[in-house]
């Protein structure tokens, strides 16, 4: 597993360095998902910063819960994990974000936008002569905004243009707040987890995704026995792990469970087990018959943004 997580940071930075003329600074990784060890990995693969979720936060320092009184205390600035190799953690706010996630398209564009600027201004306010918050917004690049009007045009301007009129809110990047020598207090550990919940129940625990894990650990043996023994040629062996690639996206078990919509869940449920067949015939191997049945069959009745994007917190 470590070694296929390396891969899958070296393919990112390669990407965004072809897309982009450089690697990035840092990472939001699927769904903020972290632990100790795997930003170690970042940090030794060329990344000075992370983000991950509030609950991450919370639970790592022993805190109480997503959104509980007092989160202003430990929330709003950088932390440093490691000593050595050691890379910049920021956090998200998990209720402004999920605010523009899932509330704010419900709102009149303009009277969402005053909405949020008052809410960075209670935090600047709330930290009085302290050193000013950092307030981390992040979401889905791409799922709130279909529940928006005009996929959500209207609210970024009036956005935007609030932030950059306040006198007392700098908009900025994380790499800039590094390079800036943005002070970070230490965490000598993180409580493994993502933003959805602060844990990684939307991937693995539950009988459907359990399974799923099951089935690609089996594909993943099969490929190296089949590599050891010396089946496999140079190109098949890329063209095979690169197959593996596809089926270690974080989607696959993300959508397989019971609070899915059932038409996406069969669809993706189809298409991951017709992608792990594929590796087998790549290796040259038949693909198990327990490939031929469905891993998961979804739920609920599609239908507002929950289909698409998880809270941050359950209820």
């Amino acid at each position: 597993g470590r070694e296929r997580a390396i891969a899958h940071i070296e393919a990112a930075r390669a990407s965004h360095a072809r897309r982009f003329g450089a690697p990035p600074r840092g990472m939001w990784p699927a769904e903020g998902a972290v632990s100790t060890d795997f930003v170690q990995l970042l940090a030794q693969g060329g990344c000075r910063w992370f983000a991950s979720g509030e609950g991450v936060l919370a639970n790592s320092l022993g805190r109480d819960g997503v959104a509980a009184p007092g989160r202003g205390d430990f929330l709003y600035r950088p932390y440093r994990v490691g000593a050595e190799a050691g890379i910049t953690g920021f956090f998200r706010d998990d209720r402004l974000s999920d605010l523009i996630g899932f509330e704010y398209a419900k709102w009149h564009s303009d009277d969402a936008a005053t909405n949020f600027v008052d809410e960075l201004d209670a935090l600047a306010k709330a930290a009085g002569d302290g050193p000013r918050p950092v307030v981390s917004v992040i979401l889905d690049g791409e799922n709130a905004w279909e529940y928006y009007p005009y996929n959500g045009f209207y609210f970024l301007d009036a956005l935007y243009a609030a932030l950059e009129a306040h006198p007392e809110i700098e908009t900025t990047t994380f790499a800039a707040l590094v390079d800036g020598g943005r002070a970070a207090e230490p965490l000598p550990a993180l409580v493994a987890g993502s933003w959805v919940y602060g844990n990684l129940t939307t991937w693995i625990g539950s009988p459907d995704k359990n399974r799923a894990w099951d089935l690609l650990c089996d594909a993943k043996l099969a490929l190296d026995a089949q590599a050891a023994a010396g089946r496999l040629d140079d190109a098949t062996l890329a063209a095979a792990t690169r197959q593996l690639a596809d089926c270690e996206a974080s989607d696959w078990c993300w959508w397989f469970g019971d609070y899915n919509p059932g038409e996406s869940v069969i669809a993706f449920d189809a298409l991951y087990r017709a992608k792990l067949s594929h590796l087998y015939r790549l290796i040259g191997l038949e693909p198990p018959a327990t490939l031929d049945e469905p891993v998961s069959r979804g739920g609920v009745e599609a239908g507002g943004t929950e289909g698409a994007m998880r809270r941050a917190v359950q209820g």
